[in-house]
């Protein structure tokens, strides 16, 4: 997946080592989600789109809201609660995360 139209590399090179950890947690949360890896690529551009400099406490939002966006897109669909368990925030951060996510990498949340 490419967000904004830029390619997965132009952003990955710093930001992927500035956020290390948190990207490692995020793979540990789509591992206890038994995410498929359409899901964590988008999961991963997600996040690596949104974090910046956001502060660890934002950064650990983002990447729940990113773990169930991604799965959205994949069609890997996961109850927010589930996520944020898995991600170990709330129910309501996900909540209310999520869809500026797919917004601000252009994408369109899904109709149910």
């Amino acid at each position: 997946m490419s967000l904004h139209g830029r390619s997965s590399a132009v952003h990955r090179a710093g930001d992927r080592l500035a956020n290390e950890r948190h990207l490692a947690d995020l793979q540990a949360a789509a591992d206890r989600l038994d995410l498929g890896g359409q899901a964590r690529t988008y999961a991963e551009e997600l996040f690596l789109s949104a974090a910046g400099d956001l502060d660890d406490r934002s950064k650990r939002a983002v990447v729940a809201a990113s773990l169930y966006a991604g799965a959205l897109v994949a069609g890997e669909r996961r109850s927010q609660r589930t996520v944020a368990d898995a991600a170990d925030v709330s129910r309501l951060t996900v909540q209310s995360r999520w869809k500026e996510l797919l917004d601000g990498a252009g994408l369109e949340p899904p109709d149910w």
